[in-house]
């Protein structure tokens, strides 16, 4: 198994593995460039093809984004994310379609040992700096919205049809079609028929 195969698999890998450090620089560069072109450029959705090559070619992405290697976010048709998406994709992050992801979210799948001696940086057998890591994969179902500032951590999945309050933590599953806020999140009441603009007129000009 390879240490780019132990991190896609949730396993402990070596994160200085020359395989991985290329993937990293090479997401960098791209991070960057992606993120100082201007929209009206047709380089600018040339970069992004190459930045995250399995988001769904229908969807909204706002810059800047911040991605660890791109490639292992999966982004169904049509979802939207506002600016300043951060989604590191240790372990992959699977986005479903017609997702709403508010500015300033972050998608973390990496995670670090508990244990302070487990956690320190050492030296490889290459004599290289590097630490002990390993992550757990996001999954965000159809339709969600996840609203401004909200940070979902590893190993969460978040049932369709849910929506995610400004701010929130999400430490655990959230079920389908309901309202989750706070930190940690909890959830606050389900989603329900009443919800439909048509019983909110209130909302439309006169």
């Amino acid at each position: 198994m390879t240490e780019l195969e132990k991190m896609l698999s949730g396993k402990i890998y070596d994160c200085a593995d020359p395989e991985i450090a290329a993937l990293q620089r090479k997401l960098n560069l791209l991070n960057e460039e992606w993120n100082a072109t201007p929209s009206s450029s047709p380089r600018k959705q040339e970069i992004f093809k190459e930045l995250a090559p399995n988001i769904h070619p229908s969807c909204f992405i706002r810059s800047p984004v911040y991605f660890d290697y791109g490639c292992n976010i999966y982004m169904g048709e049509n979802s939207y994310a506002n600016y300043n998406l951060t989604a590191l994709d240790v372990c992959p992050i699977y986005i479903g379609k017609g997702v709403h992801i508010g500015s300033g979210v972050s998608l973390i799948t990496p995670l670090h040992p508990l244990d302070a001696e487990d956690r320190a940086i050492y030296r490889n057998e290459k004599g290289v700096l590097t630490d002990q890591e390993y992550g757990a994969s996001i999954t965000i179902g159809d339709h969600c919205w996840i609203a401004s500032n909200a940070t979902i951590l590893p190993g969460v999945t978040i049932g369709k049809n849910s929506i995610i309050g400004a701010g929130s933590v999400v430490t655990h599953d959230i079920p389908e079609g309901v309202i989750a806020v706070g930190n940690p999140a909890r959830i606050l009441r389900k989603i329900t028929e009443q919800d439909k603009l048509k019983y909110h007129p209130e909302l439309f000009a006169e």
